[in-house]
């Protein structure tokens, strides 16, 4: 009994501990021999119906019941079966779970390529983007123990979760750190809400090079404007230049203002534009392992900007879909993005029209699809108005929050500075902004009320008399 799959077959009659760790991931199509599939699946069917091993007599009998199998095949079955029945020397453990996790991953990439070789000749049902998945999926193959969290046994576990410093990226604005307990987690998507030119792309430009002087490894994924218009905004906030000042420069002063900024940086910025609505999770996917390959590139952060002009990987074109169904479908996408390499990722949405002159947006006002939010883990509105513009100011409003509690700092005002591309934390006095607001607001709505009553009132009096 020499190869792999009859050390596999023998072992799932023979070793209960085995056979229960491994059945879950093992399948038919790993095994390319016919009668040794026709066995495994006797064997698997057989555990998962009667929940124990079956024994030699009990194969013997459920393979004569078949009809489908031919005399000779029967032959060659029974001496697999007679083979895997013997009784081997003791095998290490570790030793044999670790073989058939790689027999099991070899065995799906070939898999994967076969069905990829298919799919190219037209011979598959499968679109030829959906190649990349079918790939990832084959290497991320793996034997997972975790089969659920004990509640009594894990308490250990439980009070270590409690207090873990959690890997954050933090931002340098004191107002965001404090309504997110001091930054962003990985595998979470955070999105940045609002109306045209109000200021989504400089928001995460700015974070960008938040980040990039943290010494984090960037990646700047743009589906609306080109790379270099994204850089050009990149270098007026990092180099602290208006932008209208940036093409007045010398090239040798362009370059020193550089090498100056480079020296207190160590992480990278990686910049990829990509056409209006073609691009997907399947293509940023190839992207990260593309960088990962040729420039030792592996994102800490990543930015899309933004996410309504990206595309599904599962729905090809939104002529047969919704447009709740459709985003929804990005938006979940891509935090499985960031689940899978276990990184932040933010984006931006636009508001819908009666989001676009509301001065308190909500949830509702997101553009095209409330699956967005609900997919979100932070979600929040940067609201303009002309008041806050004469004072070069912007007010940010919490819409989702799965950091902390969205009712403290619900609003609050942040300084901007369109021209350098820049933001800053406004000053506490200036925070009064939002209570005058609220209070003006307030003002607005007894007076609506009193008008009201008192017009109500004459109509009253007009038909007592």
């Amino acid at each position: 009994m020499n190869s792999i799959e009859q050390i596999i077959l023998n072992n799932l009659i023979k070793n209960e501990t085995f056979s229960r760790k491994v059945i879950p991931f093992l399948t038919k199509e790993y095994f390319q021999d016919r009668s040794e599939r026709f066995v495994f699946e006797t064997i698997s069917d057989y555990i998962i119906k009667y929940n124990s091993l079956p024994t030699k007599e009990a194969l013997f009998i459920l393979i004569d019941k078949n009809k489908i199998v031919s005399d000779d095949e029967i032959k060659k079955i029974s001496t697999i079966v007679d083979n895997i029945s013997k009784d081997v020397d003791p095998i290490d453990q570790e030793w044999l779970a670790s073989e058939t996790e790689s027999f099991c991953r070899e065995k799906a990439v070939y898999n994967a390529i076969m069905e990829s070789i298919n799919i190219i000749d037209g011979k598959s049902n499968n679109a030829k983007g959906a190649i990349p998945e079918i790939l990832s999926k084959a290497l991320a193959v793996s034997f997972d123990p975790n089969v659920g969290h004990d509640y009594i046994q894990d308490y250990e576990k439980r009070y270590d979760f409690y207090h873990l410093t959690e890997k954050k990226i933090s931002f340098d604005l004191e107002y965001f750190n404090a309504i997110t307990k001091d930054g962003i987690t990985p595998k979470t998507l955070n999105v940045v809400m609002a109306g045209t030119g109000v200021g989504k792309s400089l928001f995460l430009c700015h974070h960008a090079v938040s980040c990039l002087k943290q010494n984090l490894n960037v990646l700047y994924i743009t589906c609306e404007m080109a790379e270099e218009r994204i850089a050009e905004r990149i270098d007026a906030n990092l180099l602290d230049i208006n932008l209208d000042d940036l093409k007045d420069l010398s090239k040798s002063v362009y370059e020193k203002k550089i090498q100056a900024a480079s020296v207190s940086v160590t992480g990278k910025l990686i910049i990829k534009e990509y056409p209006t609505a073609t691009a997907n999770v399947n293509h940023f996917r190839f992207l990260l392992d593309e960088l990962k390959l040729k420039k030792k590139f592996k994102a800490d952060i990543i930015f899309i900007d933004y996410l309504n002009i990206c595309a599904s990987s599962r729905h090809k074109g939104a002529k047969n879909i919704n447009s709740y169904e459709y985003i929804k479908s990005i938006a979940e996408e891509i935090r499985g993005l960031a689940i899978e390499y276990n990184v932040p990722i933010f984006t931006a949405t636009q508001t819908n029209r009666a989001g676009y002159s509301n001065t308190d947006v909500d949830l509702e006002n997101t553009s095209e699809s409330f699956g967005l939010p609900a997919t979100a883990d932070f979600m929040f509105a940067l609201i303009a108005t002309d008041e806050l513009d004469e004072l070069n100011q912007i007010m940010v409003k919490q819409l989702k929050n799965r950091y902390n509690d969205k009712v403290k700092n619900r609003k609050f005002i942040l300084g901007i500075n369109r021209a350098k591309m820049k933001l800053f934390d406004a000053k506490k006095e200036d925070q009064s902004f939002i209570t005058d607001t609220a209070k003006k607001q307030r003002d607005e709505e007894d007076d609506f009320f009193n008008d009201n009553k008192k017009k109500s009132s004459k109509k009253f009096q007009s038909w007592t008399v």
